[in-house]
C-alpha cells in the first residue's frame, strides 16, 4: 500500500508527534470530476503520515478517470464500484483495505478542510479519544451561510440521536469522523446511504468508545454546485436512529496499542511475509 510523502500544509500548529503515526484517509467519491484533484492535494499538503484510498462509487461524470491519472501520477489507491451503491457501502469499501491505525473520513467535494486533519486526530493519539467527530456548530471559524432547514434537520438529528445514545454531540450528520482503526474492525457497517451517520453513532455508543468533538470550520454547496443528501436521507436517517439504538446490541470496544508509523509498516511487512 503506498504511503503519500510529507508536505508543509498551509495552516497547522502543534503536530508534535503526529508524524510518528499512520492514518488512512478514506474518501468516497460520486460524480465529483471539478472537485477531486484539488480535494487530493490538499489532502496531499497535511504534514501527517498517511495512506489516500478513494472509492469511485460508479460515477458517471468522468471523475474514473480522473481516478486512475491520480493513482499514476500520485500513488493514491484507487477503488471502483460498477454501479453507485451509495457513501456508507464506498466507506465499508474503503474501510476493507485500510491500513492505518487512525482512519479519517473525507468526503470528495471540497466542503471540508483536510488542514483541521491534525486538530481532529490530536484526541486520539494522546490517548483521550477513541472516535472524533468535526463538528460545524462548535467552531469559531468560517462557515458559509446557507439553508436554514438543512442547519435544522441536522440539530433535530442529532437531538433526536443524543437521547437514544446518552452522548452530547453536536453534529451527528458531520462528514469528518475519525477512528481509531480497532474500532472499525469491531463493527460492520450496514447502512449502504447517507444512513451511515446515525448507525455508526449508536454502534460507537453501545461499545462505549470514548468520543470527543473538534470545532471545524464548512464550506457547504448547493444543489446548483453539486450537493446530494436530500429530505429522504433525513427520513431514513431518523429510521436509523431507532433501528441501531433499539433493536442491535454490540460487544465492549476491546481496544489495541497504537504502533507509531515506521514500526506498524515494518511490522505489517513482516506479517506479509510470513
Amino acid at each position: 500500500m503506498p504511503v503519500t510523502g510529507q508536505q508543509p500544509a498551509r495552516r497547522v500548529s502543534g503536530i508534535g508527534r503526529m508524524t510518528n503515526f499512520l492514518c488512512s484517509v478514506v474518501i468516497p467519491v460520486y460524480n465529483e470530476v471539478n472537485t477531486i484533484a484539488e480535494l487530493v492535494e490538499r489532502v496531499e499538503a497535511v504534514p501527517i503520515a498517511k495512506e489516500i484510498i478513494l472509492v469511485n462509487d460508479g460515477s458517471t461524470d468522468g471523475t474514473a478517470e480522473v481516478l486512475n491519472e491520480l493513482a499514476r501520477e500520485k500513488g493514491v489507491r484507487v477503488l471502483h464500484h460498477e454501479r453507485n451503491q451509495g457513501k456508507g457501502a464506498a466507506l465499508n469499501t474503503g474501510f476493507a483495505v485500510a491500513k492505518g491505525d487512525i482512519v479519517i473520513i473525507q468526503d470528495a467535494d471540497l466542503e471540508y478542510d483536510p488542514d483541521y486533519y491534525p486538530k481532529l486526530i490530536q484526541p486520539i493519539i494522546e490517548g483521550r479519544a477513541d472516535v472524533v467527530y468535526g463538528s460545524r456548530f462548535v467552531s469559531g471559524d468560517s462557515h458559509r451561510v446557507l439553508f436554514f432547514w438543512h442547519y435544522l434537520g441536522n440539530r433535530l438529528l442529532t437531538f433526536v440521536s443524543n437521547c437514544f445514545t446518552d452522548l452530547n454531540l453536536t453534529d451527528v450528520e458531520t462528514c469528518y469522523k475519525v477512528f481509531r482503526r480497532d474500532v472499525l474492525q469491531q463493527l460492520h457497517v450496514e447502512e449502504k446511504r447517507f444512513g451511515f451517520e446515525p448507525e455508526i453513532t449508536a454502534k460507537i455508543a453501545k461499545m462505549g468508545c470514548r468520543v470527543y468533538e473538534v470545532g471545524i470550520s464548512y464550506h457547504g454547496r448547493s444543489y446548483l454546485e453539486g450537493k446530494k443528501i436530500g429530505w429522504r436521507d433525513g427520513v431514513s436517517a431518523f429510521r436509523c436512529i431507532l433501528k441501531y439504538n433499539l433493536f442491535r446490541s454490540y460487544p465492549a470496544y476491546r481496544p489495541a496499542a497504537l504502533q507509531p508509523a515506521a514500526a506498524g509498516v515494518a511490522a505489517r511487512g513482516a506479517a506479509a511475509g510470513s
